[in-house]
Parts: C-alpha cells; structure tokens; sequence
C-alpha cells in the first residue's frame, strides 16, 4: 500500500490529496495532523464505504484506508427523498439588530427540536462556528440534535480564524470540500 505524507497540509488540502490517490489507487496509507485533518479524511472515507484503520505514529497519525463493502460509488438519492441541509454562515439570523439576530437564531436552533422534519445536517461556517464553540448559548440544544442523528459540522478554516479551534463543542469540523460536495450534491441545502 502506498503511502503519502499529508501533514502540515492547509485545509481542504489532505482530503482532495486522498480523494485523487483513492481514484487512482483504490486503496492508501496517508499520514496526517491531530485534529481536523484526520477528521476530515475519515469521514470523507467512511461515507464513501471505505475502512479506516488508524494508529498514532510520533506526532502525526497514520490511515490506512481500503475498500470497504459498499466503496463503489453511491446511488444519489431521489428528489423526493432529499435531504435537508442547514448551511449557517452566522451567529444572527435575519438582518436588524445584532441583539435581535442572535435571540432569532437561538430560538430557531431550539425551535428544530419540536419538529418531526430534522435535517441531516447542520454545517456551520464564518461567524456561524461562534455557535458551535465554548459560551454559546446553543451548545445544549446542537448536542440534543446531535444525539437526534443530525450531523453537525464547523469549517475548520473559520475555526482558526476566529481562534477557536480548540474551543469547540459540538460536532467535529470540516473543510470546503465536503461543503462544495454537499451543496452539489441531491440535498435541499437552506442557508441561515
């Protein structure tokens, strides 16, 4: 199995790095940073039904990614059965006061929990990762969905831009990869 030295590398960078290796390889062994870089690789393995197997070597982490059961490509779901995907690129929703925006956005996180309709997805992104991180207000209310099957995600970029990348609290991060792929792909994506 081929090996290839990821570490060091600046996000979505790893994980486009082990996506054309899979295409023309099938199968890798890719040494990767703590943190969202070996998160980001797994996942984007794992949904497309690879094995992932992982051991710590020094500082770094090694995958050995090979194919799984179902690591063909997935059949793209219907339009009728679609998901949901919330895109959130704010703390605030709406436009108006700040204070008013942010009391908005609170009560629609917790307002998603009374519904029968989740999405599958919260994806958080520019000043929306404040959401996601130490002292927000929403933090209860994001783990419950999360325990409920929504998947929920901060871009990584944004985490280290407003310095909060180890101030995270729910969910894992993610890159501009898997945020491209998902509004591409057959999901109804709604930004807040």
């Amino acid at each position: 199995m081929n090996t290839i030295d990821c570490r060091n590398m600046a996000c979505p960078a790893p994980v486009i790095t082990v996506k054309r290796t899979l295409e023309e390889l099938g199968e890798v062994r890719v040494l990767l940073d703590d943190g969202a870089p070996r998160e980001n690789v797994t996942r984007f393995a794992v949904n497309r039904g690879f094995n992932v197997s992982e051991e710590q070597c020094d500082a770094a982490w090694a995958l050995s990614i090979t194919h799984g059961v179902s690591a063909a490509v997935k059949p793209t779901a219907s339009v009728e059965s679609a998901e949901t995907v919330f895109l959130i690129t704010s703390d605030r929703l709406g436009d108006g006061p700040d204070e008013l925006g942010r009391l908005l956005m609170k009560n629609f996180i917790h307002t998603l929990l009374e519904t029968g309709n989740l999405p599958s997805r919260l994806l958080f992104m520019n000043s929306g990762v404040h959401l996601t991180t130490e002292g927000s207000a929403v933090l209860e209310a994001l783990g419950k969905l999360a325990g409920m099957g929504v998947e929920i995600l901060s871009c990584g970029l944004c985490l280290d831009f407003f310095g909060k990348k180890d101030k995270l609290l729910s969910g894992g991060t993610t890159n501009m990869l898997t945020t491209v792929e998902t509004t591409l792909s057959n999901v109804r994506v709604i930004r807040l």
